[in-house]
């Protein structure tokens, strides 16, 4: 059956996925080798980077990646539509009622992306229509796609809201909490293990986190006060108090206890500030190393970088299980702001950064938050006085706001969003040439960042304030001759983000109504990949080619690969529904196909389960045409299959 499969793609969508994956995965080599090229020449004393070098990849770069990538999957989806636009597809019962675009609109976002579009002579791309709109949005939000009938309610509903409805709709839905959870689990590196330190957390520890996560999602919780649990959290068992985990992660071994400060110093700026440079300017001065990457690093010095690594100088993390006076001590983890009496030492001579000795009489280092003028502070202790600090400077909503903007659009305001610099983002002061301003868009950054913290820091407040924008809405078709990559940082068009893998497993077992069961290491198990506890510990190999990341030295990756292809059309996972059809409310999508009698009928059912779409004119041709020779049951199954191997299924038009 597989080679037959493997024959037949051609006949019904021109092109498998496939080769979509192989050139994906080549093109962004080629960028990573010509950005791993750039930043070698700046870090390169750097050893505590490694694999992390990548991080570093240019702005530009970055955008002609994404961009390129939106051109080929849009380019390939309309070649194996025969160049038919989704527009004249078949309708649902009571129309598609697309979507048009105003020049009134009142989101926060428009009124910037617009203009500066029309600034710049731009034209966007056009509106999304209803089909590839509920896709998009049941994807982003919730990691499935929807159901046949949450498509066809949504296409047929006549009401002027319905999108702004769907979302709110959305928000309360399990599916939801299990998404994001996911998501800050990977953003907090929610793990039960690093192997970058060897530090376990055990399942435990990680579940711990996790349901912190969930709770805060579930209560909406701001994120200021996440950040501040995170950073000053108090307690003596990480499994019971999940907030106390965070401190953990960023722990380093092999060296002197300032290197596990240093650590955690650097988590805190990457996390909350967007600021991954500080990682580096605790090894060395900016001056030589950063100065053609980031003007604020480029005059930054060490010793003011251990000012904010000093906040960590009194803690100590304990382990019971690792204390020899502790006789079969118990397993969890905690920080403990007793341990250590004096401020940060320069006294190392080894363990992973350089040595830090005294500077002239300058022997220890007092907490010094870098951007401010403030230290320590009366009546709490130095973390508690970090977290102030931290969620009080301006750069922790505004970094906030890029990370979330990112995920929706594909890339950042400011572009990698964890690298951003302080001395070029403000544009009534922009920086000296030849340097420019960072933000790609620096006033609807401004704006976001200050409606965020008007809203207390609420982080469905900005959700729902970025996929109710006409700019979240736009289509990512776009003429492929009129279409310039620069343009990406206008957000011109709908960047395509390529699923998860958690998303692709949920939403064929959605789509084949055939469910899958997950065991987790945890004792737990099931029926959907988006609620496993960590990706590391995914052990579907459909996942695991999707290149899920280990929250520690491994960040989750959108890249392309072979083992993608390969997956989609060989794993058990996908082949197995394939054959069974079942009966009743448990007959699968096959079996429901196979019962129609009437080819269109049934080639229908598929497109819109899958794709959240009927098909084209010239789709449905091919595929009746396809469905009338041979024998039809087994024509059936390889055109479910080749439906899970197309373009359109994979990535998030």
């Amino acid at each position: 059956m597989k080679k037959r499969l493997i024959l037949v793609t051609s006949l019904v969508t021109g092109l498998a996925v496939s080769g979509l994956l192989v050139m994906q995965a080549q093109e962004p080599e080629q960028l990573h080798q010509r950005a791993q090229a750039a930043s070698a020449t700046e870090h390169a004393d750097c050893t505590m980077f490694g694999p992390q070098r990548e991080r570093y990849t240019n702005q530009t770069l970055h955008g002609i990646r994404l961009g390129q990538l939106t051109s080929q999957v849009t380019s390939l989806r309309a070649e194996a539509m025969g160049n038919a636009s989704i527009m004249s597809m078949p309708s649902a019962p009571g129309g598609s009622r697309t979507y048009s675009a105003s020049t009134t609109s009142s989101n926060l976002i428009d009124g910037y992306i617009f203009t500066a579009l029309k600034a710049q002579g731009v034209t966007p791309a056009r509106a999304t229509n209803d089909y590839e709109f509920v896709r998009r949005i049941y994807l982003d939000m919730t990691g499935r796609i929807p159901t046949a009938a949450q498509v066809t309610n949504f296409v047929a509903n006549t009401s002027a809201t319905k999108r702004a409805d769907l979302i709110e709709t959305l928000f309360a839905a399990p599916q939801w909490l299990d998404k994001w959870t996911m998501y800050f689990g990977d953003q907090f590196k929610s793990a039960s293990s690093f192997p970058s330190s060897g530090t376990q957390l055990y399942s435990g520890g990680r579940d711990g986190l996790n349901t912190y996560i969930r709770t805060a999602l579930t209560n909406n919780t701001s994120y200021d006060k996440i950040a501040q649990a995170f950073i000053a959290s108090q307690g003596t068992n990480n499994y019971t108090q999940g907030e106390l985990n965070w401190i953990i992660t960023s722990r380093v071994t092999g060296g002197p206890i300032q290197d596990v400060w240093d650590g955690e110093a650097a988590a805190v700026a990457e996390t909350f500030l967007g600021m991954y440079h500080m990682n580096c300017l605790l090894c060395h001065n900016g001056r030589g190393h950063l100065d053609t990457i980031s003007l604020w690093a480029s005059g930054f010095t060490r010793q003011q970088a251990w000012g904010m690594s000093s906040y960590f100088s009194h803690v100590g993390l304990r382990n019971p299980a690792l204390d020899s006076t502790v006789k079969n001590g118990p397993t969890y983890w905690y920080a403990d702001d007793s341990v250590y009496k004096t401020d940060y030492a320069l006294n190392t001579t080894t363990g992973n950064r350089p040595a830090r000795q005294p500077i002239g009489t300058v022997k220890t280092i007092p907490p010094q938050y870098p951007f401010s003028t403030q230290g320590a502070l009366s009546g709490m202790n130095y973390r508690q006085s970090l977290a102030a600090a931290v969620v009080a400077d301006r750069q922790f909503a505004r970094a906030a706001v890029n990370y979330m903007w990112a995920y929706f659009f594909g890339m950042g305001i400011v572009d990698p969003p964890d690298q951003f610099d302080p001395a070029r983002l403000d544009p009534n002061n922009p920086p000296p040439a030849p340097w420019t301003l960072q933000p790609s868009n620096p006033q609807l950054l401004e704006a976001l960042t200050s409606d965020f913290i008007a809203s207390g820091y609420d982080t469905k407040h900005l959700m729902r304030t970025i996929v109710n924008s006409q700019a979240y809405q736009l289509s990512s078709d776009y003429d492929p001759a009129v279409w310039n990559v620069s343009w990406q940082p206008l957000f011109a068009r709908k960047m395509v983000r390529r699923l998860w893998g958690e998303e692709v497993a949920d939403s064929i077992s959605l789509s084949s109504n055939m469910p899958n069961l997950f065991k987790f290491d945890n004792g737990t198990s099931s029926a959907w990949a988006m609620q496993y506890p960590e990706p590391a510990r995914e052990t579907s190999a459909l996942l695991a080619a999707f290149l899920p990341g280990n929250r520690d030295d491994q960040p989750r990756k959108q890249d392309g690969a072979i083992q993608q292809a390969l997956a989609l059309m060989n794993d058990s996972s996908v082949m197995s529904k394939l054959v069974a059809t079942g009966s009743g409310a448990s007959q699968s999508l096959l079996g429901q196909a196979t019962a129609l009698t009437d080819n269109t009928a049934a080639t229908n059912l598929l497109f819109l389960n899958i794709l959240s779409r009927y098909p084209t004119t010239a789709e449905l041709a091919s595929a009746n045409s396809f469905l009338g020779s041979g024998t039809r049951a087994q024509k059936m199954q390889e055109l479910m299959w080749t439906l899970y191997n197309k373009v359109d299924f994979i990535f998030n038009y």
